[in-house]
């Protein structure tokens, strides 16, 4: 194993006969202490979870039985990402208005592993008014504005870099800082072509007309089923923003793309905040850049959806 491997330990194996046998899980020589001295304790166990198909994610359960949730990867990028990934936390946290993981630090070891160390979110069952007051505040954190449309630096959305320059108009930033410049990366890996790209240049002459003009919206910027949590307490957590002052719409068409946000959601939003007129007809126009950032992450599977969208919307 590379040294900013995670080496095993403590884990109950049963051999092909029936016996068993334990192993430890330990971080690195390397990246151990330093989690330790974020925590302010000795770690006594580490356990691998579900963190997506990015980075390695583990439980920490410390002395005192508290845990906390790491995430690792080796990746050039993965300091800057999770730098980025934790500045989007705090930002949304500080709203005041939905919950967060709290940060307690990030950073990368000699050998280049990258970490990032928040709060472990305790699983519990929805209670029942969890979607409504999921909508609600969305609505709350929608509220929170900006001069520009942007942000102040730059972060990712998945792995790929999100260009988050400020613009004054939507349309602009849209254009922009979303949709041109992903066109651009799936025309490089050879995805889409020519006529594609003159379809999505034609709609973006017409975005200003197409959106409605409201005022910049902090926004989660990746907000799937798979970037939400329910804690212990039945109330509704974000993950894995990519924030950004954009279009509220953004984030109910993300929402829309994949499902798994039940009918309450979408009714307790419109009743604190009402969508403009129109939203079914220009829902396509928001999903065009979460399908374009799919096509340049996992392939030419979701091209058909591009191209339906782009006949129809151009």
């Amino acid at each position: 194993m590379r040294p900013n491997d995670l080496l095993e330990a403590e884990q109950r194996v049963k051999t092909a006969k029936g016996a068993t046998f334990t192993r430890h899980m330990t971080l690195s020589d390397s990246l151990q202490p330093r989690i330790e001295a974020l925590l302010g304790e000795k770690i006594a166990s580490i356990a691998p979870v579900s963190g997506g198909d990015i980075n390695r994610a583990f439980c920490l359960t410390g002395e005192s039985r508290r845990r906390w949730f790491l995430k690792t990867n080796t990746d050039a990028a993965a300091a800057l990402m999770f730098r980025r990934e934790a500045q989007g936390l705090a930002l949304l946290g500080a709203s005041g208005v939905i919950r967060t993981p709290r940060v307690y630090g990030h950073g990368a070891d000699e050998t280049g592993n990258a970490f990032l160390l928040l709060s472990f979110v305790d699983s519990g069952p929805r209670s029942p008014l969890f979607w409504e007051r999921f909508g609600r505040q969305l609505a709350a954190l929608h509220s929170q504005t900006s001069a520009f449309f942007g942000f102040a630096h730059d972060n990712f959305i998945g792995r790929l870099p999100q260009s988050n320059r400020r613009c004054e108009t939507w349309a602009e930033f849209y254009a922009q800082e979303r949709l041109q410049p992903q066109m651009q990366l799936a025309r490089q890996q050879g995805y889409l072509d020519k006529a594609a790209e003159q379809q999505l240049e034609r709609l973006c002459r017409r975005l200003d007309v197409r959106c409605p003009n409201e005022p910049p919206a902090l926004t989660h910027g990746d907000l799937w089923s798979g970037n939400f949590l329910c804690n212990a307490q039945g109330e509704p957590v974000l993950i894995d923003p990519a924030a950004a002052y954009a279009h509220r719409e953004m984030d109910i068409a993300m929402s829309r793309l994949f499902g798994g946000f039940d009918a309450r959601f979408y009714a307790a939003y419109q009743e604190a905040w009402p969508l403009a007129p129109g939203f079914e007809e220009r829902i396509e126009i928001y999903q065009l850049y979460y399908l374009l950032v799919h096509v340049n992450l996992f392939g030419s599977g979701y091209e058909s959806g591009v191209r339906r969208i782009l006949k129809a919307q151009s």
